[in-house]
């Protein structure tokens, strides 16, 4: 058994998870219990991990995303929190970069409202089923999304 988080170890956390949810897989190279779900199973697998009595994520804790522009895809990765269990869980996902649209977990915490929002914002991804997904930092009229690996603007001093 692996290393302890809350009261259920580190592989028997994820195992729990990966029960739940047949389609998620461990994520390799983390510093914590952490699983990849396929962006289908999103939903279904975060409102599990909230109301299952072992795990009880009641928290999610941030909300962000990567770019990866080599590979066409962001990878979006959700830190939750039991406050129940004193358990930490990093669920990632891969959304493709053509097409980034996902569905929004702000039912089941309502804090992803405003970390969507920034996502979206700075990202540009979109979460289906968000009843307010507009800019939160950014004017309306902003092109483009500043986080993403391709970004320019004109207004940008070029390295010298």
């Amino acid at each position: 058994m692996g290393s302890k988080i809350g009261t259920m170890g580190t592989e028997e956390l994820e195992q729990l998870v990966i029960t739940l949810e047949p389609r998620c897989r461990k994520r390799q190279s983390a510093d914590r219990a952490a699983v990849i779900a396929p962006v289908a199973e999103l939903d279904s697998l975060m409102r599990k991990l909230r109301d299952e009595h072992l795990l009880s994520f009641d928290l999610l804790l941030d909300h962000t995303a990567i770019d990866h522009i080599q590979e066409g895809r962001f990878e979006l990765v959700y830190l939750l929190y039991s406050t129940r269990h004193g358990h930490h869980l990093m669920v990632t996902c891969d959304v493709d970069r053509a097409n980034p649209v996902v569905p929004t977990v702000s039912e089941v915490w309502p804090i992803a409202h405003w970390q969507e929002r920034e996502v979206f914002d700075l990202f540009g991804i979109g979460y289906d089923g968000h009843l307010d997904l507009r800019r939160v930092f950014l004017e309306d009229d902003w092109k483009g999304y500043p986080l993403r690996k391709d970004y320019t603007d004109p207004d940008m001093l070029e390295p010298a």
